[in-house]
Formats: structure tokens, C-alpha cells, sequence
């Protein structure tokens, strides 16, 4: 089982390759960017994309401040920092079904798998057999990406998850099997 790092900013650029208005192009540019950043494991980057008062809102669990940072671009780093760079779960491949550009936002659907080192799900008290290997969560995700007219930068993202860990342990890999960023994922 493979995991393409690379093809959810990649079928974006498609859509983005044969977009003629101008208004949409530069609202699919902003969420390319993001996408190459997440997938680089730039905190930088992302932050870069963002206006000064994000608003992440992670609709299968509303209730945790930590899924949902808003006003400061430094609650969004923390949230970066606590659930991708220190969880080492930024390897991701996200297969777009749908994907939807409008003048004040994007929209990107399709099945989404994270590969979970096994160490960081047994701090998370899941049973992984192995804690060098990796295991991937899978499941249907949607992201709205609300962008801001003004500047064109993204007032943040409002996720729909659900039940992505289900049947994790049974999807294990290595680092063998997720593809390298290519190169297009560090121009920006």
C-alpha cells in the first residue's frame, strides 16, 4: 500500500491549471501553498498562508480548544506543533473527489490517509504492535477554506472527520511505502 504524498496539492493544481477567473485562481494558489507547507511539515509556511486572526473549526470535536484554534496565528502553530510535528503525522495523501472554488472559498473533499508512526499511537493508549512501523487512518474528509477577499489569504479551515482511526491497526506501513515530495512541493 502506497501513500502519495504528493496528490491532493497536485489535483488541486489541475483544477487550478484549467481555472481562467483570476479571483479563483488566486484562491486556489493560497490553499496550494498550505497544502505544500502541511505536506513539508512547515509551520512557517502554513502560518504564512493565514490571515493575523485564524479560526480552525474541526466539526467532529468542537468542544477541544486544541482542534479548534482561533484569533492568533500562534494558537494555529501550537496546534500544528501538538498534532502534526510532535506527533510525527504529517505524512498524508488525500485522493480529491471534489473539488469546489468560488469567489470567498475552496472546497476539497475526498478519502484521506495519515500515517501514524506506532509510537505516537501508543503514547494515544491504541495497541500498535510495532512502534517503528507506521499505521494509517483513513477515512472521508472535507475542508472548507474560507479565504479572505482583502488580502487572499485563508481565514482558516473548517474540517469534517469522522472515525479515521477505525481499523488503524490494520493498515501498516513503512516509510518505504509513502512516496517522496517532489519537487514542486518546495516551490511556493
Amino acid at each position: 500500500m502506497k501513500l502519495d504524498v504528493n496528490l491532493g496539492f497536485q489535483q488541486v493544481q489541475a483544477l487550478r491549471d484549467r481555472t481562467t477567473n483570476p479571483l479563483h485562481q488566486r484562491n486556489l494558489d493560497v490553499v496550494i501553498k498550505h497544502m505544500k507547507a502541511e505536506a513539508r511539515c512547515d509551520v512557517q509556511g502554513v502560518l504564512d498562508t493565514l490571515v493575523d486572526k485564524p479560526e480552525y473549526k474541526w466539526h467532529s470535536d468542537r468542544a477541544n480548544p486544541d482542534l479548534n484554534p482561533k484569533g492568533t496565528k500562534q494558537a494555529v502553530a501550537d496546534f500544528y506543533d501538538m498534532w502534526i510535528v510532535q506527533t510525527g503525522a504529517h505524512r498524508l495523501e488525500w485522493d480529491l473527489t471534489r473539488i469546489m472554488v468560488t469567489d470567498d472559498e475552496v472546497l476539497t473533499e475526498g478519502v484521506m490517509k495519515v500515517a501514524f508512526p506506532g509510537k505516537t499511537l501508543l503514547s494515544m493508549g491504541i495497541a500498535a504492535d510495532d512502534p517503528e512501523a507506521y499505521y494509517l487512518a483513513q477515512g472521508i474528509t472535507t475542508v472548507v477554506w474560507p479565504v479572505d477577499r482583502a488580502t487572499g489569504l485563508l481565514v482558516g479551515e473548517e474540517v469534517y472527520d469522522y472515525d479515521k482511526m477505525v481499523g488503524i491497526l490494520d493498515r501498516k506501513i513503512t516509510l518505504a511505502d509513502v512516496t517522496e515530495l517532489a519537487p514542486e512541493a518546495f516551490v511556493y
